[in-house]
């Protein structure tokens, strides 16, 4: 008989788990409850996200599928219930989750936050229109719609175009010598030239001294001849006649770029193409009779154009005939408030949502949830502080408060210490990572944690805090690479300087041009520059949190170059030999030893009506991704699967006697990746996971030629254990004699930089300019910015505890 791990003095306000196995969960129960901020913490790998996603947020997911219809319940036995005994009182969830999946270029700020519909309907109803104009439906102000796309452009704003001189970049070569660089490669390529040279084109004539119409016919015609190709006789084969068809370049470019399955295919396209804003409605997006309607005097595009902040001040300011513009406009402004709370009032509607980061866009779904009106049910975020400057968490706190006041259950996943003591109940998993985790340490109050000897998570909330970069002796530089003159987004004019051999941290609140800064401006400008024989830097390595893959089919070990160390060992194993198979035969990339009902992904793809498809385990090999007979091949006793399935940690004993492969698994663990199965898919891996791969996988191949290395907060998604585990591998690299820039928002972080350098001082146009640049010391005595203060509170605590320690 379960008995609960919670008080029980309101009846049944709880949710009740029993029996939790989902990933590395220990049969966990527990007990949280309802009405409540409830924060889940833990190491890195710990199960906290299994508890709350996969466990507790799966199990409401299920019980929605199982309502609404028997299509729906069909898929369910498909997709998967979770590992667990049972969930009691548990109301209906919404999710909040960091997708690791990018939305589409026509999603922007204004259709995540529905703050596009609005402004429509305020145009369509109190806009002003030309004199005998009709009134234009709500439709006809959105360029996702076919009655208000510019039919120039289908609502884009910018066209692709090719030009003779992109498809040849050099007209000295010949046709046969590769002049036209547009066309596909191989034998693609060469039917191409074999067809032209069968119209009667010379194809061995330098380009520039073709005749114009026939450099203009072979470019760029629509007409598609089918000819009969009679190919040179070479001398290892014989080619029979054929028909082919002809495709001019610029054809083939726009065919491949729109329509191929392939991102390569598309990136190679992309190359031969010029973008520019469509001259028709000059990049607004929308037909004439549109942009003719204004508002305050300006058009719908105007308006969509402007920081929210500024959309907020039109919106107040302006003269508002009638009801209906006083309604539209008061409740457009009361859903831009809780945008513009959240430090998001730098961003503008039209601001494409690619262009967001995660915790940008989990922000910006958190800010509709206010005004959504749902009470009785139970949200379920991913650390939503990350990417948050220190100065914008508050208010978060305050967004948090208020779903719970109007009636909701709020469960954290987080790893920030003020998220953390705010809760009203902590459940700490643990204690470690992977297999050494998997164990709920503490369910209640959060000061009732500090009697938890073995969490983690106690040791940094409560001890004499240890700041991560405690004071240490800042490095000298031992060179400078400075920027001038940059005018990006919203840097306008900036000059900075970022020192050489040290560890340097750009700071600043979201928004203030960090990302644009390092990410585009200092990384265009040292990669231009690599060449240059008196340039000290001679590797950029850019360490991102994109996804190491979009499918299962790409993992840890295909990323790091770790398996085909692994399918080696196996092919040398005697039933491989004795079997004629080769490495080929234990990929799971190709036919041959992959289980083909999957084709090697191990997960099938569930395509759910109306809603976005999932993966479940396939049915014919249970995830395992081979046919029966490749398992039958086993290396020091398992088989190739099992290999996978191994984590990082255990795979560096079972490989301890194999070089090539330890060095990548030491490179893993020693940036606190050890629980991480060499297997797992790519689609399971957070983004700061999927950076911390990378980082590992330069690691282990480490160079002595000096490299600069960004990276963009890489903190996010660590527990403050980790973080000190990762902080150790960066300053061990400028240690080696590398420089490390990281845009950083944990303090204490920054306060161990040698160099800091700070953007602001707000977001958006209220930002774009070093408000100060210095040591940590002297950024944290800046008069004008916002980072200053809490810069000074971590090196405080940093001083205080080496006080503790002396």
């Amino acid at each position: 008989m379960h008995q609960p791990t919670a008080p029980t003095a309101h009846g049944d306000r709880y949710v009740r788990v029993r029996g939790a196995r989902e990933h590395n969960l220990r049969g966990v129960d527990v007990d949280i409850p309802r009405d409540a901020l409830t924060v889940f913490t833990g190491v890195s790998g710990s199960g906290k996200s299994s508890l709350a996603f996969g466990t507790l947020y799966a199990e409401a997911q299920r019980r929605y599928f199982e309502s609404v219809a028997p299509y729906a319940r069909r898929l369910i036995h498909q997709i998967g219930a979770p590992k667990v005994d049972s969930v009691t009182g548990l109301p209906p969830a919404v999710s909040l989750e960091q997708r690791r999946s990018s939305p589409g270029s026509r999603s922007s700020v204004g259709t995540v936050t529905l703050l596009s519909n609005s402004l429509r309907m305020l145009y369509s109803r109190a806009g002003t229109y030309p004199p005998g104009a009709e009134r234009l439906d709500s439709d006809a102000f959105s360029p996702n719609t076919a009655a208000g796309a510019c039919p120039s452009c289908h609502g884009l704003g910018r066209i692709h175009r090719t030009s003779e001189e992109l498809l040849v970049p050099d007209p000295g070569l010949s046709i046969r010598q590769g002049a036209i660089a547009a066309w596909p490669g191989a034998w693609q390529g060469k039917n191409l030239r074999d067809i032209l040279e069968t119209l009667g084109h010379d194809v061995d004539r330098p380009w520039r001294e073709l005749p114009a119409e026939d450099r203009e016919w072979i470019l760029f015609t629509e007409d598609q001849p089918v000819v009969t190709v009679h190919p040179v006789r070479e001398a290892d084969r014989i080619q029979r006649p054929y028909q082919g068809t002809y495709m001019s370049a610029h054809r083939y470019v726009m065919r491949t770029f729109a329509d191929s399955r392939s991102a390569t295919l598309r990136a190679r396209a992309e190359k031969f193409l010029a973008d520019s804003p469509c001259p028709a409605c000059e990049g607004r997006r929308l037909r004439p009779e549109a942009l003719a309607v204004t508002f305050a005097g300006r058009t719908i595009a105007e308006l969509a154009a402007l920081a929210l902040t500024d959309l907020d001040a039109v919106l107040a300011s302006a003269s508002l005939d009638g009801e209906a513009a006083r309604v539209l406009a008061e409740d457009l402004r009361s859903r831009i408030g809780p945008v513009t709370e959240l430090g998001l009032g730098y961003l503008s509607l039209d601001r494409t949502a690619p262009t967001l980061s995660a915790g940008e866009l989990q922000r910006l779904r958190l800010a509709t949830q206010l005004r959504s009106g749902l009470f009785g049910v139970v949200y379920v975020l991913d650390e939503p502080s990350a990417g948050l400057h220190p100065a914008d968490t508050e208010a978060l706190l305050g967004v948090l408060d208020r779903l719970k006041e109007a009636g909701n259950t709020v469960f954290v996943v987080e790893h920030h210490l003020d998220v953390v003591r705010h809760a009203d109940w902590l459940v700490d998993v643990g204690p470690l990572a992977g297999e050494h985790g998997g164990r709920v340490l503490h369910s209640g109050p959060p000061q009732a944690l500090a009697a938890v000897a073995e969490s983690a998570t106690a040791r940094h909330l409560f001890a004499a805090r240890e700041a991560a970069g405690a004071p240490r002796a800042v490095r000298p530089a031992t060179g400078t690479v400075r920027l001038t003159g940059v005018d990006r987004h919203n840097l306008r004019d900036l000059e900075a300087q970022f020192p050489l051999g040290v560890f340097t941290a750009v700071t600043g609140v979201s928004g203030s041009g960090k990302s644009t800064l390092v990410g585009q401006v200092l990384a265009r400008e040292v990669g231009e520059r690599l060449t240059d024989t008196d340039f000290p830097v001679r590797r950029l390595v850019e360490v991102d949190q994109k996804p190491i893959g979009r499918t299962p089919r790409s993992n840890l070990a295909t990323y790091t170059g770790l398996f085909d160390v692994v399918r080696k060992l196996f092919t040398a194993a005697p039933e491989a030999r004795a079997r004629g198979w080769k490495a080929g035969r234990f990929s799971f990339n190709v036919p041959g030893g992959r289980c083909e009902t999957c084709q090697g992904e191990g997960f099938v793809s569930v395509e759910l009506l109306f809603l976005p498809s999932t993966y479940a385990p396939c049915p014919e090999c249970a995830g395992a991704r081979y046919n029966a007979e490749t398992l039958e091949v086993r290396y020091a006793g398992l088989n190739i699967a099992e290999v996978l399935g191994l984590t990082v940690e255990s795979a560096a004993g079972f490989f301890a006697e194999v070089p090539a492969a330890a060095r990548s698994l030491r490179a893993l663990e020693e940036i606190g990746l050890g629980y991480l199965r060499l297997g797992q898919p790519a689609t399971e891996l957070s983004g700061g996971e999927a950076q911390r791969i990378k980082l590992a996988t330069e690691l282990q191949r480490l160079r002595r030629d000096h490299t600069l290395y960004l990276l963009d907060e890489p903190t996010t998604g660590l527990h403050p254990a980790d973080v000190r585990v990762l902080l150790r591998q960066l300053h061990g690299l400028v240690d080696a004699g590398h420089s490390v820039v990281v845009v950083e928002h944990d303090m204490e972080v920054v306060a161990g930089a040698d160099w800091v350098i700070d953007l602001g001082p707000g977001g958006g146009a209220a930002g774009g300019r070093v408000v100060a640049a210095g040591t940590p010391s002297e950024v944290a005595r800046a008069v004008d910015s916002r980072t200053a203060p809490y810069l000074a509170r971590a090196l405080g605590a940093g001083r205080e505890g080496e006080a503790g320690r002396a």
